[in-house]
């Protein structure tokens, strides 16, 4: 007895770790979010350019320290030449190559924005994925403070475009010198610190989710979790975590209340004395007492220099009307520890919500950026000052839909015009024709030509389409066609009052003469506020 053929296996449909699908409703959320950030972008005068999602390996400074291979949090393939390539880390290095390799014939300073996807290899989890998107805006050949500062009032007016009300939001600013300036004070300086550096700074970096207390374990010994984990510390001495966390947490002079409506008031006047506790946003020195507090607790070069930066910055934005609440001096940033140069920012949402749990949960941070004078230079070989600023968008997208402040509701679906006889499509694609002529969204059902009327209109239920078109042949006859409108027919199932009813269930299926179906399907969509 001959043996049976094995029957071919199903390919299993499973999608990869660390990536997501994106349906209709999410796209356009995307898109709409997408524009409001261009709109804001070019209105600072930043102009578009696009870069490839592949890159040469060593463009993006990928590869491992005196090895031949990529590093690991990057995706790489080798090409048909052996040389390495790589899918898009972020997308600053990318522009930094754009910029090497058209240097002469850009208008310097050279201001650009583009958006997409970024690649990272790198273990997923929650919240946490292998691509995702990001918009920047990056200034190249300016070296002045006010670039900088011009960066954090686009990155606040940009959470304001996007419906993010003022005390829901903070721009915060530090700068990479005054970090490597509390680093030499610390006696951290120099190559073979490299590692407790790195450590110090992560330990910084957690400030907000620990406190001191958890910070200067961090920077000890170490410290236990929740879960009974074991994470080493940096093994500073006492003194040096005393100076370090005095430098995080700075005592002022007086704080500021920030309230609701956007006031700001001392906290020791008459004023603050009759501001309840719900209308207080949140508590922070002044720009210009945090500098003045920071100013005496170290004297080096590259601690005063960065200082003086900040300074410039908060000038600058206070001078443009920049409330402290919205940009505000924070010495616990640490950003971008590989290739910032200078002043680093951050923009963290305040506004909190609850998980499935009920538990409280705080987006933190969206997005950031800072300067990188040394990119660009990697290919010149001569100094070419640089800043930018760079938005999550997907991040920020969740935390809007979290917030409730994004619609993602799916987009109305189109019109459907049904197949009532086969033989007449000719006809039926006609009326689609005409209906996309008017700008109008529209379809032919193309399933199956035995599908009866209920089934398509079924479809067109699940398109999520405003309404149908439908022509028998005694219509055509008499030179009808007949518009079922959904939306209507879906509250009709709601209403419980029989007038109410009858009226809405005539409302619900109308017939209009075939020259008229344009304008009748347009007044339809105008009564749904879909025109």
């Amino acid at each position: 007895m001959a043996d049976k053929p094995n029957k071919p296996q199903k390919l299993k449909a499973r999608l990869p770790r660390g990536l997501a699908d994106r349906g209709p409703a999410e796209i356009a959320a995307t898109r709409h979010m997408v524009e409001a950030i261009r709109v804001v972008f070019e209105r600072y005068g930043f102009e578009p350019v696009e870069t490839p999602a592949i890159e040469y390996t060593d463009a993006l400074g990928k590869f491992l320290p005196d090895q031949d291979r990529p590093n690991e949090g990057v995706f790489s393939f080798q090409d048909d030449d052996e040389q390495w390539l790589s899918l898009r880390y972020d997308l600053t290095a990318p522009l930094a190559r754009y910029v090497a390799e058209n240097y002469q014939n850009l208008a310097l300073p050279y201001r650009s924005y583009r958006y997409g996807y970024v690649y990272r290899n790198e273990k997923p989890g929650p919240g946490r994925f292998r691509q995702f998107m990001q918009f920047d805006a990056d200034t190249v050949g300016a070296a002045s403070m006010a670039a900088d500062a011009e960066m954090c009032m686009l990155a606040a007016d940009t959470m304001e475009a996007l419906g993010i009300k003022r005390g829901s939001y903070v721009v915060k600013v530090n700068n990479r010198k005054v970090l490597d300036g509390v680093m030499t004070a610390l006696g951290l300086s120099g190559e073979e610190n490299a590692g407790r550096r790195l450590t110090v700074l992560r330990a910084v970096d957690k400030l907000d989710r620990l406190g001191r207390g958890g910070v200067g374990a961090l920077l000890g010994e170490g410290r236990k979790d929740e879960s009974g984990d074991f994470t080493k510390g940096a093994g500073l001495a006492d003194k040096q975590i005393a100076d370090l966390l005095d430098f995080l947490s700075p005592k002022f002079p007086f704080n500021l209340e920030v309230t609701k409506d956007e006031r700001i008031i001392h906290e020791q006047s008459e004023e603050a004395e009759q501001i309840s506790d719900d209308q207080i946003v949140g508590k922070r020195g002044s720009n210009k007492s945090t500098i003045a507090t920071l100013r005496p607790l170290f004297d080096n070069s590259a601690f005063q220099t960065g200082l003086d930066e900040l300074e410039a910055i908060a000038n600058l934005t206070a001078a443009c009307e920049y409330q402290q609440h919205q940009i505000c001096i924070d010495p616990s940033v640490v950003r971008g520890l590989e290739y910032y140069t200078g002043p680093v920012y951050e923009v963290e949402l305040l506004i909190e919500t609850k998980d499935d749990k009920g538990r409280p949960v705080r987006f933190g941070s969206v997005g950031g950026g800072g300067r990188y004078d040394g990119l660009v230079s990697r290919f010149r070989g001569e100094p070419v000052p640089a800043t930018g600023f760079s938005i999550g968008v997907s991040r920020l997208q969740a935390a809007l839909t979290a917030l409730g402040k994004l619609n993602n509701k799916p987009e109305p679906g189109p019109v459907v015009v049904t197949v009532f006889e086969r033989d007449r499509i000719a006809d039926y694609q006609k009326m689609v024709a005409a209906l996309r002529n008017a700008g109008i969204r529209a379809e032919l059902y193309l399933g199956n030509p035995k599908n009866n009327l209920g089934t398509q209109l079924k479809y067109a239920d699940k398109r999520g389409s405003p309404c149908a078109v439908i022509q028998g042949g005694d219509e055509k006859k008499l030179g009808l066609v007949q518009i079922k409108d959904l939306i209507a027919g879906a509250e009709i199932a709601t209403t419980e009052d029989r007038a109410d009813y009858l009226k809405k269930q005539a409302d619900a299926q109308f017939a209009v003469k075939e020259d008229e179906l344009v304008e009748a399907v347009r007044n339809l969509l105008a009564r749904h506020k879909l025109a």
